[in-house]
C-alpha cells in the first residue's frame, strides 16, 4: 500500500515554497505542530533553519521519523543531532 505524494505550498519566513511529502508525513508533521502549539509554517521554518544538508522535504521526513523514534525510546536515531533542538519538548 503506497501513500501518494502531496505537494503543498507553505510560507517560510515570508517566502512561499512548495513541499512534497507523503500523506503520512504531512499528518505526522501536523500532529507534532499541534502538540507543540505551533503553526505548520512555524514548525517547518524551524526545521528549515536547523537542517544541515539535503532538501527541505527530506529534512521534514527525517524530523518526523526522529521525533517518533525518540518518543518510542529508540536511542540510535541517526539524524537525532540534526533535529535535537526540536525534540526538547518530547
Amino acid at each position: 500500500m503506497s501513500s501518494p505524494v502531496v505537494k503543498r505550498s507553505i510560507v517560510i519566513a515570508g517566502h512561499k515554497t512548495s513541499v512534497s511529502l507523503e500523506n503520512a508525513f504531512w499528518q505526522g508533521l501536523k500532529d507534532i505542530a499541534g502538540e507543540r502549539e505551533l503553526t505548520l509554517s512555524d514548525l517547518v521554518a524551524t526545521i528549515d533553519t536547523d537542517r544541515h544538508h539535503g532538501n527541505l522535504s527530506s529534512a521534514i521526513r527525517l524530523f518526523v521519523l526522529d521525533y517518533y523514534r525518540a518518543r518510542a525510546g529508540v536511542s540510535d536515531a541517526p539524524h537525532k543531532a540534526a533535529a535535537s533542538t526540536l525534540h526538547a519538548d518530547c
